[in-house]
């Protein structure tokens, strides 16, 4: 009997130390990982400290927020003075279309402006489809009643497009287009010259934060997709 007890009591102190040992292994285990874990999150903050110190890094990283502000001191005072002129020597460069599309919108009339972009890229329309969807695309946009950025036409002139939008040609914007351009360069254009816009690119001031009611949606006839239009580049 002492010697059964005495064997019973061997294997449960063997069962005791085998438990003790697997827990040790067990719990080394998980130090060594805790410690590998360590090293490798010490290794990749190294690592990235390395990468910021770098100038490139620098540059990918602002050049979206630096873009901004580089496209609104790009002007120089000198060729800003020069958009005053002529209402045409404004909208043949790109930054002085792109300072008067921002002074209308500050007037919520870019309507026309945006109408005469697209009246100018459809002007490059190749071939009858193109032509068609592009023309469909202005009517609908800009020309018919209640359209979403209708322009201020003649009932005659808004006739004659309205007939010929069917079977429309190059020249079929041609006289509202003319008669937005005179609006523009009698009335917005002599204001524009009087703006906070115009006057602190003349001055070399930097361009102040304009504050809009109403956002607005440029033109592009991509709407379409068998349509190619060169209207972003001017925006």
């Amino acid at each position: 009997m002492e010697t059964t007890l005495l064997f019973f009591s061997q294997i449960n102190m063997c069962e005791s130390k085998e438990k003790t040992f697997f827990k040790l292994i067990h719990g080394s285990g998980k130090e060594e990982t805790s410690k590998e874990a360590k090293i490798r999150a010490k290794e990749k903050r190294n690592r990235l400290s390395l990468l910021v110190q770098k100038p490139e890094f620098h540059e990918d990283t602002c050049s979206s927020r630096s873009g901004h502000l580089a496209k609104d001191t790009r002007v120089s005072p000198e060729e800003a003075v020069k958009w005053g002129e002529s209402f045409d020597k404004l909208l043949s460069h790109r930054d002085g279309l792109e300072a008067f599309t921002r002074f209308l919108k500050t007037e919520f009339s870019e309507e026309n402006i945006e109408f005469w972009i697209a009246c100018e890229d459809f002007k490059k329309s190749k071939g009858p489809q193109q032509i068609h969807l592009k023309a469909k695309a202005i009517y609908e946009k800009f020309i018919k009643t209640d359209a979403p950025k209708e322009v201020n036409l003649d009932f005659h002139t808004k006739e004659v497009i309205t007939k010929s939008i069917t079977q429309p040609t190059l020249h079929s914007f041609d006289a509202a287009q003319s008669r937005v351009y005179q609006l523009m360069e009698q009335d917005s254009y002599t204001r524009f010259l009087k703006s906070d816009i115009y006057l602190d690119l003349i001055e070399g001031r930097p361009q102040r934060p304009t504050n809009l009611r109403r956002r607005s949606r440029s033109f592009t006839c991509n709407e379409f997709q068998d349509v190619q239009s060169d209207v972003a580049i001017w925006l």
